[in-house]
């Protein structure tokens, strides 16, 4: 069974940076390149929204708000996904989550169908 579990939430002052982590576990037998993971965040009183995805070969895609200031990363031999988020921003308090998805579906695909793995998600505070 897959599990994903983050780190690296906490909280900093508007302009700073942090860099979040996710360690997928029991992914063994899945495909290291036919897969889609991403970060989602969910802020008080608003529902979860996508954050950035990466595909098979790397392939990567951002939301428009976080273009510029967000990098989504993978190292494939620690099976660990990143996300690395610079010039932060009060409005991007929220709890991010990991997510992944080894059916060999595209972002968008997995974005509708739904991602069969989570994570529990970590705190990230940006004050003004």
């Amino acid at each position: 069974q897959v599990q994903l579990v983050e780190s690296g939430g906490g909280s900093v002052q508007a302009g700073g940076s942090l860099r979040l982590s996710c360690v997928a576990s029991g992914t063994a037998y899945r495909s290291k390149t036919n897969y889609c993971m991403a970060w989602f965040r969910q802020s008080p009183g608003k529902e979860r929204e996508p954050v950035a995805f990466i595909e098979g070969e790397d392939s990567t895609r951002y939301e428009d708000s976080v273009k510029g200031r967000f990098t989504i990363s993978k190292d494939n031999a620690k099976d660990i996904l990143y996300l690395q988020m610079n010039s932060l921003k009060p409005e991007d308090t929220a709890i991010y989550y990991c997510a992944a998805d080894y059916r060999g579906l595209t972002a968008i695909q997995a974005l509708r169908l739904g991602f069969s793995y989570w994570g529990q998600g970590t705190q990230v505070t940006v004050s003004s």
